[in-house]
This record gives structure tokens, C-alpha cells and sequence, in this order.
């Protein structure tokens, strides 16, 4: 049996999903994509829980995807029609996140880029620690933001400052993402996970059925068309990996020297 990397545990109204590689900085594999995913709709048949806390173990909340997964090194052995189909799964993942009937608080420590940015976005509240540094580094191995995450980090923080974020790769500091509000608030490091349950149980002691209709009215009035524009961009995301800049970005990031990237 393949270990879990994503543990859920729960006390009185309150469940918190842990991503638990802290050796790898939690970077995120496809398997732990789907248990993310399961666990999110899992939710919907959990009339006790009232919040939901998603944090990382160890420094970093997640450095993003595992490049050493097959489908970064081009050794997958599926057809076009397969490979299409399996990068739908973070889309997937984020709408599961997004429509967690509960409240859910992320609670992010050092780096969160790329898949750990994502995940932290389609949750509804986002505690920062001070030492937390957050962006989406896709651009810098070339390929596009996908899972349908683009529209959602447009609605955080607002057109310009979606393009810095994405189309940079940059991380910002937490100070600089609590002004344009991406992070809710931003907590010493000690403090980050008191702080967050701090938020759970604010919300948790409200009434459930009142609490969850106003957070999926809210949802659906800011995303409602955010599937229908970025339908195609696991299309891009294929198209983006066949580039010769995608090779040698992988390439040298392993190599562990700076990729020169020649439009191809």
C-alpha cells in the first residue's frame, strides 16, 4: 500500500489536513493531488465538522510540484488521450477544496509556490507567517498556471497584481501579499497555528447552516465563470511541456544552473 503523504485529524468541530513530506519540502505528487481531492469532498458527508485548518509540516508550507515526477521527465507511457485527461486532476483538486462545504483556514509557514500557492488559494481564509514568502514559479520552468487557479488569484488580489505574481514566477514576502490581500493576516511564526485555530473556531461556533450557505453564495457570485474561461488550460499546459524550454528548464533545474530559454 502506497503511504499517504496528507493526514486528516479532527477535535470537537474543527478538522485539520496536514501535507506530511516535510523531507521534501512537501512537494506535491499526483497521489497526493488525488488524496487532497477525495478528502475535500469527503467534507460534504461530515455533519460535524464545522472549519477546516490545511497546513504543511515542517519549514515550508509546500515548494510546489515534484519535478521528478514522470510527466516533468517525459517518460510517461500513456496515450495523448490519457495524459489529457490525468492533468485535469488539479482542477479537480481545486474546485474540491473550493466547494468544502466548511469554512477552511490555510495556514502557510516559508515557501508555498506553484501547487502549494494554489492549494492555499482555493481556500477560503489564508494565515501567513512572517517568514512566509508565496508565488507561482510555473513561468520559470515554462509552462502556464493551470488548475483553473489563474481567475482565482485575479480575484485575491486584482488584475496587475495577478500578473506580477504569475507571469514574474516571484515569491513576495507575507507583508507584501497581507497589503494586497492575499493573507488574511500575518502572524509570527510561534504563533501561526494557534492563530489559525483561533480562526476555525471563530467560525466553527456560528451557525453551520447559515455560515456554509453564505460561503457558497459568495463563491459562486466571484467564480462564476472562472471554469468557462480557463476551460483550455490543461491544453496549454500540454502544449507548454512539448517546448524545448520546458526541457531544458527541467533540465537545468536539476542541474542546478540557470536555464537559457530560446523561445522554441
Amino acid at each position: 500500500m502506497t503511504k499517504s503523504f496528507i493526514e486528516v485529524a479532527r477535535k470537537g468541530h474543527i478538522a485539520t489536513v496536514t501535507i506530511k513530506r516535510a523531507e521534501k519540502r512537501n512537494a506535491i505528487t499526483n497521489e497526493m493531488m488525488e488524496d487532497l481531492e477525495r478528502i475535500g469532498r469527503e467534507f460534504a458527508k461530515d455533519e460535524q465538522t464545522r472549519a477546516v485548518i490545511v497546513r504543511g509540516d515542517g519549514n515550508d508550507f509546500s515548494v510546489g510540484a515534484d519535478l521528478s515526477q514522470p510527466r516533468f521527465q517525459g517518460s510517461e507511457r500513456q496515450s495523448l488521450l490519457m495524459r489529457r485527461r490525468g492533468v485535469e486532476l488539479g482542477g479537480q483538486l481545486m474546485r474540491s477544496l473550493q466547494e468544502i462545504h466548511q469554512p477552511t483556514i490555510c495556514a502557510v509557514q516559508g515557501i508555498a509556490t506553484g501547487a502549494g500557492a494554489c492549494i492555499a488559494s482555493a481556500c477560503d481564509f489564508r494565515i501567513g507567517a512572517d517568514n512566509a514568502r508565496m508565488g507561482y514559479g510555473e513561468v520559470k520552468i515554462g509552462i502556464n498556471l493551470m488548475w483553473t487557479a489563474v481567475p482565482v488569484c485575479v480575484h485575491l488580489v486584482g488584475p496587475s497584481r495577478a500578473k506580477r505574481m504569475i507571469m514574474s514566477g516571484k515569491l513576495f514576502d507575507a507583508a507584501t501579499l497581507h497589503l494586497w490581500g492575499f493573507l488574511d493576516e500575518v502572524v509570527p511564526l510561534a504563533n501561526l497555528d494557534n492563530t489559525a485555530r483561533e480562526w476555525a473556531e471563530e467560525y466553527a461556533s456560528l451557525p453551520p447552516i447559515a455560515v456554509q450557505m453564505i460561503k457558497r453564495s459568495v463563491n459562486q457570485v466571484s467564480g462564476a465563470l472562472d471554469r468557462a474561461v480557463m476551460h483550455m488550460d490543461a491544453d496549454q499546459w500540454m502544449l507548454a511541456t512539448q517546448s524545448e524550454d520546458f526541457r531544458e528548464a527541467v533540465t537545468a533545474f536539476f542541474d542546478k544552473r540557470k536555464p537559457e530559454f530560446k523561445g522554441n
